[in-house]
């Protein structure tokens, strides 16, 4: 599932594969993009912010101003890299590069003269010029493996939720930009406070955002993420996520699980909710 150190990681390899590339190839497989190729222009970085990734691409000339293609991942996209070939990911001289994922599902081919980026069920393609891409990721909050990381800017922003439980604000990209659900249930667990404890009865909001930060940053160059310290795999890695109905790795009470929406938006399908009944005061 992809959250903010996933789009991390994804950016930080599409920058080292395409920046300061020129585009040989461009091929995007959703309709209202069908007829724009940007082939020609240069690739000037890849860069997320929060879960959003935004590709740069130069001018390419008076009439052809810059660009960014911004895509978003939400729960299944990917963009995967693999070596430079012809339009069918073929290599001069080699075997055909086999995308590992369905072709049906890609939405976008980019190709340069050593990589070809294939990016897969993307949830959101769109092409926009340099406003509407600062427009475009505008709402988020700080981001927590940004550059311009603000903690005390996020702490303000999550304490105007005031009633609203903890769980959905942490997963409001307006007060904390990186912030998927298995951080949220995994920051409420090391938090000591139930996924449903409003905001402003959670006494320890600064540990919180403090733990949200150390563990993107320490799993941004993670294959797999670990939250507990222990081993990046299998059910050592998540203190309490997926673990419904195994015994709590603190105390060993059996760890519960549930369905939390948000009625802000009552079409959205409610999420996963998972929490141990004596390490985490308050609900439940």
């Amino acid at each position: 599932m992809p959250e903010g150190d996933t789009v991390w990681r994804q950016a930080r390899d599409l920058h080292a594969a395409l920046a300061g590339q020129v585009l040989t190839g461009c091929d995007f497989r959703v309709p209202q993009l069908a007829t724009a190729d940007f082939s020609g222009r240069m690739v000037q970085d890849v860069r997320s912010r929060g879960k959003h990734l935004l590709m740069r691409l130069a001018a390419g000339g008076p009439d052809r101003p810059a660009a960014v293609i911004h895509s978003h991942l939400a729960l299944e996209g990917h963009w995967d890299i693999y070596p430079a070939g012809n339009a069918a990911g073929q290599p001069a001289g080699g075997r055909a590069a086999r995308w590992r994922r369905p072709a049906h599902t890609a939405r976008a081919v980019l190709t340069t003269g050593r990589a070809v980026a294939v990016g897969f069920s993307l949830a959101t393609l769109e092409v926009l010029s340099e406003e509407g891409a600062r427009a475009a990721v505008g709402h988020l909050g700080p981001d927590l493996l940004g550059p311009d990381w603000d903690a005390e800017e996020a702490l303000r922003r999550l304490r105007q939720a005031g009633e609203l439980p903890v769980g959905l604000a942490l997963l409001d990209q307006r007060n904390l930009a990186g912030i998927g659900n298995i951080y949220r249930n995994e920051l409420c667990f090391l938090g000591g406070v139930h996924p449903e404890t409003p905001v402003s009865l959670v006494p320890g909001l600064p540990r919180i955002v403090e733990l949200a930060r150390r563990l993107l940053e320490a799993n941004k160059d993670r294959p797999v993420r670990s939250t507990t310290g222990g081993p990046a795999r299998g059910d050592a890695a998540l203190w309490v996520y997926g673990q419904a109905g195994r015994p709590c790795k603190r105390c060993g009470s059996l760890v519960r699980h549930a369905k939390m929406g948000d009625p802000a938006f009552p079409t959205h399908a409610a999420r996963d909710i998972y929490w141990c009944p004596r390490c985490q005061a308050g609900l439940g």
